[in-house]
C-alpha cells in the first residue's frame, strides 16, 4: 500500500475547519466536478462525485464530530483516480482559538499508473481541501 500524508496549520478556529472538512456532503459543483450527490447521512451515506464522464463513488466509514475526525473510502474500481483500495481520514486539531492542524492520510495502491503519479493526484486533491478550508475561514 502506498500513503499519502499532507499535514498543514490553518490558523483559523479548528471548528471552523471542521464544519468545511467535516461536511461529507459539501463538496461544491465547481473546476473538474461538474455534478454532486449524497445519498444518505451519518455512517454509511454515499456521495458521487462526477468530473465529465466519470464518477468517483465514496462511503463515509467513520465520524465523530467531537473529535473532529472522519474516514472516507472509494467504493467503484472504475474510479477516475489512479488508485484501488483507497482509504482516507482526516483530522482537525485544535491548537489554540485561532489555529488548527489538519492531518489527510490516505492509503491504496496505484492502479494504471506509476506510484508517483498515483501519489501527486492524491495529494493534490488533499492540499486543495486544505486551501480552501484555508480560503472559507480566512486563514
Amino acid at each position: 500500500m502506498t500513503t499519502v500524508e499532507v499535514i498543514e496549520t490553518i490558523d483559523s478556529n479548528a471548528q471552523a475547519v471542521w464544519d468545511i472538512l467535516g461536511d461529507f456532503g459539501g463538496i461544491k459543483v465547481r473546476g473538474p466536478i461538474t455534478e454532486f450527490s449524497l445519498d444518505g447521512e451519518g455512517v454509511g451515506a454515499v456521495r458521487t462525485i462526477t468530473m465529465g464522464s466519470a464518477n468517483i463513488v465514496e462511503r463515509l466509514e467513520e465520524f465523530d464530530a467531537e473529535a473532529r475526525a472522519l474516514k472516507y473510502a472509494i467504493l467503484n474500481d472504475d474510479s477516475p483516480l489512479p488508485v484501488s483500495q483507497y482509504s482516507a481520514t482526516i483530522e482537525v486539531i485544535s491548537d489554540g482559538e485561532n489555529a488548527c492542524t489538519v492531518k489527510w492520510i490516505g492509503s491504496f495502491e496505484p492502479k494504471g499508473a506509476p506510484e508517483w503519479l498515483a501519489t501527486k493526484a492524491v495529494r493534490s486533491i488533499y492540499t486543495g481541501g486544505i486551501a480552501r478550508a484555508r480560503k472559507e475561514t480566512g486563514g
